[in-house]
């Protein structure tokens, strides 16, 4: 494998996992917009999630380290301010990971992979990002966190298995209708990053125990480092942005990608 492809991989994972832009529409469309640029494989999967989960763990390592304490107390039924966060990640992430179960069964996923599907999404859902944005009351946050924030927000990031839609863009749209103010919803939406991005890296390991991968372990290590230094970089740049502006440029972006798509999508489908 190129390895400016490796390097392209390893960035837009890190950067595109935790804004709302939808790093999963990226990493399809990355080798269908170079010719010569084959399927990655489960290996290089694994290390650009893997670089950006351990990205995320460090920046928050305070809600990590509650977390890792809230799931000691769940499993010794210990009552705990952390164990209430934990379980509420837990509860929110079960939705989804029911749901990617459902699409592997029957094998829906790579219906949705198509350029025209992403590029709605990314149109669609960013609209709703706007509006969201625009009409929340930034009154509440993590904090005020309860069973009906997260069975909305972990409702909510079911949609993100369809690529374009983006599992931090739908999770903050969803928070910021709740009333949260944009950090808390952006903050929120890393910590659900970290069972998602565990659950699928578990998943690719599977694949990779089936089928193998020509992929070499210098060529993970290379994508594990970058896609950590990027993602890490993101995270603090966007959370520091969240207090600073709106999500619109980021509307904007996947309004013109969109756009884009859908016009490449249609001589595509006629040839």
């Amino acid at each position: 494998m190129p390895l400016l492809q490796l390097i392209v991989l390893a960035l837009i994972q890190g950067i595109t996992e935790f804004i709302p832009v939808s790093s999963s529409a990226h990493l399809i469309l990355a080798p269908l917009a170079v010719e010569d640029w084959a399927d990655q494989g489960p290996l290089i999967d694994i290390a650009a999630h893997v670089g950006s989960l351990i990205a995320v763990l460090l920046y928050f390592r305070g809600e990590t380290v509650m977390l890792a304490r809230g799931g000691v107390d769940a499993i010794m039924f210990r009552p705990s301010a952390d164990r209430k966060l934990f379980l509420y990640i837990a509860s929110a992430t079960v939705p989804i990971l029911v749901l990617a179960s459902i699409f592997v069964l029957f094998d829906w996923t790579s219906a949705l992979r198509s350029p025209a599907v992403i590029g709605w999404a990314s149109i669609v859902f960013g609209v709703l990002l706007w509006h969201a944005d625009r009409s929340s009351t930034d009154k509440e946050g993590l904090d005020r966190i309860g069973w009906r924030e997260t069975l909305t927000i972990g409702a909510a990031q079911m949609l993100a298995l369809i690529p374009g839609v983006s599992r931090s863009g739908v999770t903050m749209t969803a928070a910021r209708y709740l009333g949260w103010k944009r950090s808390e919803a952006a903050r929120y939406s890393m910590l659900l990053a970290i069972p998602a991005i565990s659950a699928f890296g578990l998943f690719a390991g599977f694949d990779l125990a089936r089928e193998g991968s020509q992929a070499s372990l210098d060529a993970a290590l290379i994508v594990a480092v970058l896609s950590f230094l990027a993602a890490f970089a993101t995270i603090a740049a966007f959370m520091r942005l969240t207090r600073m502006i709106s999500f619109t440029p980021f509307v904007i972006y996947r309004i013109l990608l969109g756009v884009v798509l859908l016009a490449w999508a249609g001589p595509l489908a006629g040839g």
